[in-house]
């Protein structure tokens, strides 16, 4: 699908994957990928130029296994100066927590680039690999 290269486009895109992926998904996995592809179209907003026509393009893809579907997100912008990266934000900062949050919900997520821009892409494979960072509370 293409959404503008402004923030509404975020929500539109949000709206879309819901809907098309409620009835596929546990409602679990559907949380983390709306929050994930949130993030995404919100930084291609935020720090990357449009495509032309002023759009960013997003898609969703499933790939059946024994195990579930892998579930891939893609958002491809017209790139920017500098690449996508984790950065360490202060604890008063405004942001600059948004690629922890891909990193921390994905299995795995990355860039490619082209002539004509860039894909960040966040990839879930259908049974979650254990977490051995991440202690349950108490």
């Amino acid at each position: 699908m293409v959404v503008p290269h402004h923030p509404v486009g975020a929500r539109l895109a949000r709206h879309r994957l819901a809907g098309e992926l409620a009835d596929v998904v546990p409602p679990a996995l559907l949380a983390d990928l709306i929050a994930v592809l949130a993030e995404l179209v919100g930084n291609a907003v935020r720090h990357a130029r449009p495509l032309p026509g002023g759009v960013i393009r997003v898609a969703w893809h499933l790939r059946p296994s024994a195990e579930g579907a892998l579930i891939q997100l893609r958002v491809t912008d017209g790139g920017a100066s500098t690449g996508p990266r984790i950065r360490t934000a202060s604890l008063d900062a405004a942001d600059g927590r948004g690629l922890h949050i891909v990193a921390g919900l994905a299995t795995r997520w990355g860039v490619e680039r082209d002539g004509m821009g860039q894909r960040v892409w966040a990839e879930f494979d259908p049974v979650p690999a254990p977490r051995p960072d991440l202690v349950p509370a108490r």
